[in-house]
């Protein structure tokens, strides 16, 4: 199956050989919220879903917010999303890009784009993972100076959506299975790649890299990151702080301290040798 569903940024230089790359999730790792609430809402405004159902789509990203997703949650957030671009046209969707990414950037933690700097740093490349429509993150992802954007693709004939999907919609396996197509394309090593994610929905695209990392963890991906000692960070947007933690053992933290710095310095090397 091809890898439509991974948008490149233009310009942005392929993966070389056993080099790394760091994939994030979007909703409550990169940002606080929901982004599809932020699409909801351009689209109201443009006429394509009415205000029931925005209200609707509002108290859904409250509860996300402080809750985290599920399926089920994001079966309705899919659903809703392709109701909304069924019968428009692609050009149509990303004019909505103007409306939608300057919000979506405001809400960007700084927490996370210190991350993606560390990365950029390391000679890592960078990916947004999420379930949101790749015509609105790809964008993000370049503003963002990421190297691309995997996410969800809708079906589309003469131009105009359909209401169908193109690609697995992309969530919970989907993710990973997307990732593991990004590293073979690109050459990634796995093994030294980094994830990042809130949600327990993301297992599967944790587990497929060396290196998870569970951000501002919903109690089921709290409870499995403390299990296996994965690093566990919280980003307080106040007192613009992160707190390391894993199983509440301080050897366990230095460990995943000594981890990161040694992922560090491997790509400083993979960089310098490709």
């Amino acid at each position: 199956m091809p890898v439509t569903y991974t948008a490149a940024i233009p310009g942005a230089p392929l993966a070389d050989t056993r080099r790394a790359a760091a994939f994030f999730d979007l909703d409550r790792t990169l940002i606080a919220g929901s982004s599809a609430f932020v699409f909801g809402r351009a689209a109201w405004r443009a006429d394509m879903i009415p205000t029931s159902e925005l209200l609707a789509d509002a108290r859904k990203a409250i509860t996300f917010r402080f809750t985290g997703a599920s399926d089920d949650k994001a079966n309705a957030i899919r659903d809703r999303i392709l109701d909304a671009i069924t019968g428009h046209s692609v050009d149509e969707l990303m004019t909505l890009a103007d409306d939608v990414i300057p919000q979506l950037l405001d809400d960007v933690r700084k927490e996370s784009q210190g991350f993606l700097g560390l990365h950029a740093e390391a000679g890592r490349d960078t990916y947004m993972v999420t379930a949101s429509p790749i015509e609105i993150v790809a964008s993000l992802a370049s503003e963002l100076g990421m190297t691309g954007a995997i996410a969800t693709v809708a079906e589309t004939a003469d131009g105009v959506y359909t209401g169908g999907l193109a690609e697995p919609f992309c969530y919970g396996p989907a993710k990973a299975d997307a990732i593991r197509r990004v590293a073979e394309r690109d050459g990634y090593d796995l093994d030294i790649c980094y994830a990042y994610s809130d949600s327990l929905s993301d297992l599967p695209m944790l587990e497929v890299v060396g290196h998870p990392v569970a951000v501002n963890p919903d109690n089921g991906l709290q409870a499995v990151a403390r299990t296996r000692g994965w690093p566990i960070v919280e980003f307080s947007r106040t007192a613009r702080r992160v707190i390391r933690t894993t199983t509440a053992s301080v050897g366990a933290v230095g460990l995943s301290v000594a981890t990161y710095a040694l992922g560090r310095r491997h790509g400083r090397r993979a960089a310098i040798i490709g």
